[in-house]
């Protein structure tokens, strides 16, 4: 299994489809952070729901690399479905995690956070820290809505994007204050809104419940599918 996870890895870096979102996370956090510095809490809060649908569509490009017909001599060669959907899973998340550290490391290099300036305003480690917090869990809810807008579920191109995008609209609308179905989406709003207020250990908690949750739930249904489409 860690052989197929190299390989997807090497297949995604060889092809030049990681080149994308990069320059796609470049644009937003050259967007986000060109105003000015901002509280560390409240601007990784608002990166870290941005770099949602760009976590998901690297793990689209990722796992769309490989042939149909290569996906099912690999999970021969692996033994067993199960292991090939992780070899997946995890090369997904690995190279999520590059672009992850780099959307941390930016605003530090063009001087887009700060401190405090009203009392009300969490001290800025706690700020860090509940960004970091934020970038980090939204991993596994980006990479999993991008499996299920890879090919292997979708079989065509438009349904895939049809899936990516509605998906990741569909986040926001559900997480917004007040929405009855906010337990449906991953926390995206939630997170943003949370991080606002540095780092509430209460709130990360429930928070990276639901989100574990909603991963969970989405990797059972991706497993689900992928089993009946070979």
């Amino acid at each position: 299994m860690t052989t197929l996870i190299r390989m997807r890895l090497y297949g995604f870096l060889r092809t030049g489809r990681v080149i994308a979102p990069l320059l796609a996370t470049l644009i937003l956090l050259g967007t986000l952070y060109g105003g000015g510095p901002a509280q560390a809490g409240e601007a990784y809060g608002v990166s870290a729901m941005l770099m949602f649908p760009i976590l998901a569509w690297q793990t689209k490009l990722m796992l769309d690399v490989e042939p149909d017909v290569q996906r099912r001599l690999a999970r021969v060669a692996v033994g067993s479905m199960a292991r090939e959907l992780a070899a997946g899973i995890v090369a997904a998340a690995a190279a999520a995690v590059p672009l992850v550290v780099f959307a941390i490391a930016v605003p530090w290099l063009i001087g887009g956070l700060q401190g405090p300036v009203r009392p009300e305003d969490p001290p800025l480690e706690s700020g860090i820290l509940a960004g970091v917090w934020a970038h980090l869990v939204v991993i596994a809810p980006a990479v999993l809505l991008g499996a299920l807008a890879s090919r292997a579920v979708t079989r065509s191109f438009g349904l895939g994007a049809t899936v990516l995008v509605g998906g990741a609209v569909l986040t926001l609308v559900l997480g917004m204050r007040g929405s009855p179905l906010w337990w449906v989406a991953p926390p995206l709003m939630s997170i943003t809104r949370l991080t606002v207020q540095g780092f509430v250990p209460s709130g990360v908690a429930l928070i990276s419940i639901q989100a574990l949750m909603w991963t969970a739930v989405a990797l059972a249904g991706y497993a689900l599918v992928r089993r009946v489409r070979v």
